[in-house]
């Protein structure tokens, strides 16, 4: 897992304040104990005396020391005894007292076994995310405050049902990706005129798994292909590294949302570089994203056939239908 040195340190900061809060809460229960039941207090002091006396029988190695040894192992399990009966006759449980980790593999430490812990992975993805600013504006957008109400319930010669009942179809198809997210058959095109929610359900989706510990990174066609010519032209420079990490991070992270196609002005450079993206992508079994304003048609005669057709067999297509939502909210 190849990654981003500044993103790992925020993921590491965040690892230690949890240690740190686990410990805390740990002090604070046995302060809490050691008042109520000083008996508990007494036996924790006795144990810490008998490691020291443990040390020095050690050292001195007697000859008897076996048999020492054996008399203060006996004397540790009684009184081990002991306490787990005080702590579960308070109704705190045996292991009440012992160190608290909020994982226990790697026990908060983020390395098991030589390799990062899924622990440490879920922090720095969700820490690698942070591009997720700009999608997720206000802080609230979930699919609870999806509002169909704002979508007609008028019959639709076109869709064949109201505009609210084909964008239930919509909402369900978005909630059941990313309920199923990373096990998802396949990605999303999401297409429609502006102001129809495809941007907030975007959102939805992305807070979702983000949420989960999966990395998300959010592009608009314009700035994701841009730092491909950048990456490609810039090379040797700082912004031309940066727009390298960039265009590492949109191909290889978890879920990938690219808005805005067909926005960003149409070269060869945007038509290799969109190519690039979608099928590195494709190839690596990542999930992808993409909204439009374009018909099916627009796209198929704005992008090389190579494109279109991943779009085309790749993409569960899911039109969106009604009225410029931002219009209905202001009352135009």
């Amino acid at each position: 897992m190849a990654c981003d040195e500044k993103i790992l340190a925020a993921a590491r900061a965040e690892l230690a304040r949890l240690r740190e809060k686990n410990s805390e809460e740990q002090l604070q229960r046995r302060s809490k104990v050691y008042r109520l039941v000083p008996e508990i207090e007494e036996i924790d002091s006795t144990l810490r005396s008998h490691m020291l006396r443990l040390v020095r029988l050690t050292i001195a190695g007697a000859d008897d020391l076996p048999e020492k040894l054996k008399e203060l192992e006996h004397e540790n399990l009684a009184l081990q005894a002991r306490r787990a009966e005080l702590l579960t006759l308070h109704g705190w449980g045996a292991d009440y007292l012992d160190e608290i980790y909020s994982c226990p593999v790697c026990r908060d430490t983020g390395y098991a076994d030589g390799s990062m812990c899924r622990c440490l992975k879920a922090m720095y993805n969700r820490a690698l995310s942070f591009e997720l600013g700009s999608l997720i504006k206000h802080g609230s957008e979930s699919f609870g405050s999806f509002d169909l109400g704002l979508y007609s319930d008028a019959p639709d010669a076109a869709l064949g049902v109201s505009p609210r009942a084909h964008m239930e179809k919509v909402l369900a198809a978005c909630l059941k990706f990313a309920a199923n997210f990373p096990n998802v058959s396949s990605n999303l095109l999401l297409q429609g005129g502006p102001g129809l929610g495809k941007t907030y359900l975007s959102a939805c989706i992305a807070r979702e798994v983000a949420d989960r510990g999966h990395s998300v990174c959010y592009e608009t066609a314009v700035a994701a292909l841009e730092a491909f010519e950048q990456q490609k032209f810039s090379r040797d420079s700082e912004e031309g590294q940066a727009a390298g990490e960039k265009v590492r991070r949109m191909t290889d992270c978890d879920l990938m949302i690219l808005d805005d196609l067909g926005t960003e002005m149409l070269t060869p450079m945007s038509q290799s570089a969109l190519y690039t993206l979608i099928n590195s992508r494709l190839v690596k079994g990542k999930k992808t994203i993409i909204s439009t304003n374009l018909s099916p048609a627009e796209l198929e005669k704005r992008y090389s056939p190579q494109i279109f057709s991943r779009i085309a067999g790749e993409f569960l297509h899911l039109p969106f239908a009604g009225q410029d939502i931002r219009r209905i909210k202001k009352g135009v």
